[in-house]
């Protein structure tokens, strides 16, 4: 009999590897913890019905009370075939699979309060000046089927040379904010590159899977600005994390 897996559900793109970064969080904690598992890709015009489908929790809930279906969503049957545990949420999946698979931990002890506020800033605060650069160019990357699904939303509505200059200078705002706190961890692991000091973890998980996107969506436009930014912290970063970039 196969061995039971994990299941990642992702999103298909026409670049080889995949892009979406709240994914990329739950799948670096796969990869660093070992565990064992596959990815099953749905397009975005199906991800609503699919997860229904496996009664996946919603992530949210509109104003008028329907329910929102997004991805992340993990199917973990490594424990029990017959009855799976299906979560949604990046965080919600995160703080599970610690929980469930505590070896190689990613929240060293007493840091988990901190970690959960970091990585709230990035998904909330840091990476939001990306938003009008990347979700265009993430938009035409997409199966023909997913773009349609987003056509009358702005998602195809690209800045002018003037406006993404612009839209560069907010993002570097933040990067160059984010490198000065994270200086003040130098002396730990002898450049300050991760944020907890020494080992990586799901901060710096949560960090890497924003350079992903962008790397994968603007390699010659936003990942060459970026990855000189700040004496190449950022490519350091990566390169801490690129053990855990494996696509299964």
């Amino acid at each position: 009999m196969s061995q039971p897996l994990i299941t990642l559900y992702d999103v298909p793109a026409s670049i080889p590897q995949p892009w979406a970064p709240n994914i990329w969080r739950v799948r670096f904690i796969l990869n660093f913890k070992r565990l064992h598992y596959r990815t099953v890709w749905i397009e975005f015009s199906d991800v609503e019905a699919t997860l229904r489908s496996i009664n996946a929790p919603p992530t949210a809930y509109r104003s008028d009370g329907r329910p929102i279906y997004s991805l992340p969503v993990i199917v973990d049957s490594l424990r029990s075939r017959s009855h799976p545990t299906v979560l949604s949420n990046a965080n919600i999946i995160a703080e599970y699979l610690e929980v469930t698979y505590p070896a190689r931990p990613i929240f060293p002890d007493g840091s988990r309060a901190v970690q959960s506020l970091f990585v709230h800033y990035i998904q909330e605060v840091f990476a939001k000046p990306l938003l009008p650069i990347l979700v265009p160019l993430t938009h035409q990357v997409l199966p023909e089927r997913s773009q349609a699904h987003f056509r009358g939303a702005g998602a195809g509505v690209q800045l002018t040379g003037a406006q993404r200059e612009q839209a560069w200078r907010a993002v570097k705002e933040q990067f160059d904010f984010l490198a000065s706190i994270l200086d003040k961890n130098n002396g730990a692991d002898g450049n300050g590159v991760v944020v907890m000091g020494n080992d990586v973890s799901y901060a710096d998980f949560a960090l890497c899977s924003v350079l992903i996107w962008i790397e994968r969506v603007s390699p010659h436009d936003g990942w060459a600005r970026v990855r000189q930014w700040n004496n190449d912290r950022w490519v350091r970063l990566w390169n801490k994390c690129k053990d855990y970039m494996d696509v299964l």
